[in-house]
């Protein structure tokens, strides 16, 4: 296979006249025009910048977008006058410094939704003279530089406004417009922004009859047409809604912010009361139950009785209380005392005797002298 491909160096006067002048920029241009490929060549220059194909029996299959992804330095594609039928998603993917890509007088009719995704440098969009009912305006939302969009030739009788605010130039004429009330946002559009519509005089209606000839872009409607379709949306009320939509959105998290930052402080404070409820009930017991504390110390050194101290006990008493002989100078009234003393020791209900009164070691010192 023959290769026709010429290398062009551009020195620009302005990196001339800069610090910059030693750089330089490198144009690799491939013409391939009229050699009846049915596939895209995959032995091209990989430098390749700009690439012509046109007149050819290129599909763009998947095999021609695969062999089209390597050829990433493309800032210029030219396909005219092909078989291409169909534009699949991804099919330009890879080429993220094209700008010209021109695909007219081919037989696409169906553009799939993601067919342009990965173009965000293209400035040149050509479908001209193709087989296009309707084209969606959403495909084209990847394009955020486009400033060119040539549809003229198709059989497109209704566009809808497409969101593309650095469009400088569209062509239209060529195509069965019906000049019916769905076009006239189009009208609006036209006429409202910085597009200028190529051809304006020929781009006529076709349907309806009474409509025929006139310029898409100065149709007459009716105010019923009017109050059906609303003005669509330039790129000034576009940016104007953005600001707005922003500003809406932060103060809403600034609300946000702020409601979550009142109710940290607000569960802050109710754990701080809870803590201090509690704290303050549970003083309040210890001290509801501090006579029963203090009860229980005082009594703490009581003991139960041995077997023979209890029995002791018990003899002592029956002993002197028995023998009245050997006292006979201790009057009454001591004899009652004591018996008094002796019957104090109260036994509780925990098994301790309550001895408060009566030390056991003098009541038997006493009972012997007696």
């Amino acid at each position: 296979m023959k290769t026709t491909c010429v290398t062009i160096l551009f020195w620009p006067l302005s990196m001339l006249l800069s610090d910059e002048s030693q750089s330089s920029q490198t144009e690799v241009k491939c013409n391939f025009t009229k050699k009846n490929y049915s596939l895209i060549p995959a032995d091209i220059n990989k430098n390749v910048t700009i690439l012509d194909l046109s007149y050819n029996q290129i599909t763009l299959n998947i095999t021609d977008t695969r062999v089209l992804q390597t050829y990433f330095l493309l800032t210029e594609l030219y396909l005219t006058e092909n078989n291409v039928t169909m534009l699949y998603n991804n099919g330009f993917g890879n080429l993220s410094n094209l700008e010209i890509l021109n695909i007219c007088r081919n037989s696409i009719h169906v553009i799939e939704q993601g067919a342009f995704m990965g173009l965000n440098k293209l400035k040149q969009l050509h479908l001209c003279q193709n087989k296009i009912f309707q084209l969606n305006p959403d495909v084209l939302v990847p394009l955020k530089n486009l400033i060119l969009l040539n549809l003229q030739g198709n059989f497109i009788s209704y566009f809808d406004v497409p969101q593309l605010f650095h469009l400088e130039l569209i062509i239209l004429y060529g195509n069965p417009w019906n000049c019916s009330c769905s076009l006239l946002n189009l009208q609006n559009w036209l006429n409202t922004s910085n597009v200028t519509l190529e051809n304006e005089n020929i781009t006529t209606c076709t349907y309806p009859d009474i409509l025929m000839y006139y310029s898409i872009k100065t149709v007459p409607y009716n105010a019923e047409c009017y109050s059906k379709f609303p003005p669509p949306i330039n790129e000034d009320l576009y940016n104007h809604f953005q600001s707005i939509s922003n500003s809406t959105f932060n103060s809403s998290l600034n609300n946000l912010k702020n409601s979550e930052h009142k109710l940290g402080k607000s569960w802050a404070f109710l754990v701080g009361v809870v803590v201090t409820v509690l704290m303050t009930s549970f003083l309040i017991f210890v001290a509801m139950k501090c006579p029963i504390w203090y009860n229980f110390l005082l009594s703490y050194n009581h003991h139960h009785l041995e077997e023979h101290e209890a029995e002791a006990y018990e003899d002592g008493f029956t002993g002197n209380s028995s023998s009245p002989s050997q006292a006979p100078d201790t009057n009454s009234e001591e004899t009652t005392v004591i018996f008094e003393q002796l019957h104090s020791f109260v036994i509780d209900d925990d098994g301790f005797i309550e001895d408060k009164y009566i030390d056991t070691h003098e009541l038997h010192e006493e009972n012997e002298f007696s």
